[in-house]
């Protein structure tokens, strides 16, 4: 069984953005997400920071289409008040990552978050690894 895992903002905009060569790996775990061969979730933040970044690059039906359709595929974690007093007083050198960690948390079937940038999640108390590691450890490509 594979664990569920909590998708940061840049491995989610390397797909949508097809930013190699992280896309493939991202490509991936979504495809396998689509499959339902595992959870996938992503906090509201991750919606509204897509949202912000793709949108200077296409119209809003466009950014709004590609989001309603990342939505078919992934679940949808909640940032309650008590996620943003914990993240406001963490450790963590970055708000933005502090409330996912926190979003991330508070959903207790997370087991794993996925991000390009392990350092900014230094303080995590979950494991957190790249796409590429999650795949190699879990055994986790293309053809599983």
């Amino acid at each position: 069984m594979k664990p569920s895992i909590f998708i940061d903002t840049d491995v989610v905009l390397d797909f949508l953005l097809d930013r190699e060569p992280y896309s493939s790996f991202a490509s991936i775990i979504f495809t396998h997400s689509e499959e339902r061969k595992n959870r996938t979730y992503i906090s509201p933040l991750t919606v509204g920071n897509c949202y912000y970044v793709l949108r200077r690059l296409a119209s809003h039906n466009k950014v709004i289409g590609s989001l309603q359709k990342l939505l078919v595929i992934t679940n949808i974690t909640s940032i309650s008040k008590r996620d943003v007093v914990l993240a406001l007083n963490s450790k963590f050198r970055h708000l933005e990552n502090a409330l996912q960690h926190h979003s991330a948390i508070s959903h207790s079937k997370i087991d794993v978050i996925l991000t390009g940038n392990i350092k900014d999640y230094k303080k995590s108390e979950i494991p957190v690894m790249t796409p590429e590691t999650y795949m190699k450890t879990y055994n986790f490509d293309s053809s599983s």
